[in-house]
């Protein structure tokens, strides 16, 4: 069935529009995961045919780093926007890949974690959310900017400040710097919590809970975990689900708060606030994680559900690198990327102390 124009022609329809709008985009996030990918098997093929000692990069560096070259490039040129759509799409193949990757946690894994993370999360959010609560007013940020950044460092990046922001009607202006503050510190922690944990010689599941806990956006987190192994991100990614998970209560706390300020009252049901902000992926993970426990998948369905997560995180990461843009970064005020450079530096290092500490009491 096709729509028709004032003028009477024949065009595509409103999904095929669609369609062709996020192509050229989701074409370019496979393009630079797949040369990813063939990167790093070419490094690997060529030091050992060479008998060369190379430094292992994994694919998922070589994606980012990619998509940080052609996103900051591409962003000179008009055309590039064609492929905006497409790249935005990098959340939700990030969301497929975590429902997905529930096929290789059974239900048993998941309640091992659940406890320590449980834990491990409210001991993060209380301090994360105080600390940039202290930093923001020693550095007179306004009130609401100050929330969007304890939000922020406390529960899920980017996602949070978004839900945030409409929930107290914060200016468009102070999510912006919140969100430049996230990101920056973010491509940072992407670096660099790989390199500290190898230099401290963590475990994967103790480094993975670790940047699950420490790093603010998802993609960060699955990528980061990713870059130090395969068995870290996925811890990585189970502890991030854990905080994600808190989003709603947290978001409706602070709505109510800000209410209260301005004296007045929350409208509408509780519930059906916490529902719209919960994120709905983290039920999927759950549910292909039981159908998982329940042997409803074989072991071939099971190596196949995780191959597709990987390609779903492979196009992540390509978003990740894209989506990085240091002109954009740089434009952002300086006092929230002080405050946030600040509080992310001295919550890693309280988080890792608390998993080092917890990894010597209940073995990780």
């Amino acid at each position: 069935m096709v729509e028709r124009d004032a003028a009477g022609a024949a065009g595509p329809t409103g999904l095929a529009s669609r369609a062709l709008a996020l192509a050229p985009g989701v074409g370019l996030l496979l393009a630079i995961g797949y040369a990813g990918k063939r990167t790093e098997g070419f490094f690997r093929a060529y030091g050992k045919a060479h008998h060369v000692a190379l430094p292992n990069v994994e694919y998922v560096l070589w994606a980012i780093i990619i998509g940080l070259v052609v996103g900051n490039l591409g962003t000179r040129s008009r055309f590039f926007a064609v492929f905006s759509p497409g790249i935005d799409t990098y959340d939700f193949f990030l969301k497929v890949g975590i429902v997905l990757l529930g096929a290789r946690f059974l239900i048993g894994d998941v309640m091992k974690l659940g406890g320590l993370s449980l834990v491990l999360v409210v001991l993060e959010f209380a301090v994360a959310s105080s600390l940039m609560i202290v930093l923001g007013r020693a550095f007179k940020l306004g009130p609401k900017l100050t929330a969007l950044l304890a939000v922020g460092s406390s529960i899920c990046g980017v996602s949070a400040i978004i839900a945030t922001q409409g929930a107290i009607d914060a200016d468009d202006e102070d999510a912006s710097y919140a969100i430049g503050a996230i990101l920056a510190l973010g491509a940072i922690g992407l670096f660099s919590f790989p390199a500290i944990g190898h230099a401290l010689h963590m475990k994967d599941h103790a480094f993975g809970l670790w940047a699950g806990l420490a790093i603010d956006n998802t993609a960060e987190v699955t990528a980061a975990g990713n870059m130090y192994s395969e068995e870290a991100g996925k811890w990585a990614v189970l502890a991030k689900t854990a905080r994600n998970a808190t989003i709603g209560f947290v978001v409706l706390g602070v709505a109510a708060h800000f209410a209260a300020r301005a004296g007045k009252r929350l409208e509408g049901s509780r519930a059906g606030f916490l529902w719209s902000k919960f994120p709905k992926f983290v039920l999927g993970f759950v549910v292909i994680s039981a159908l998982a426990s329940a042997r409803a998948f074989s072991p071939g369905q099971v190596a196949s559900l995780a191959n597709l997560s990987r390609w779903a995180f492979l196009l992540t990461f390509a978003g990740v690198g894209l989506k990085t843009n240091f002109a954009e970064l740089r434009r952002q005020g300086l006092r929230p990327l002080i405050v946030g450079a600040i509080g992310e530096v001295a919550i890693a290092a309280l988080t890792l102390a608390m998993v080092v500490v917890t990894d010597k009491v209940f073995p990780l």
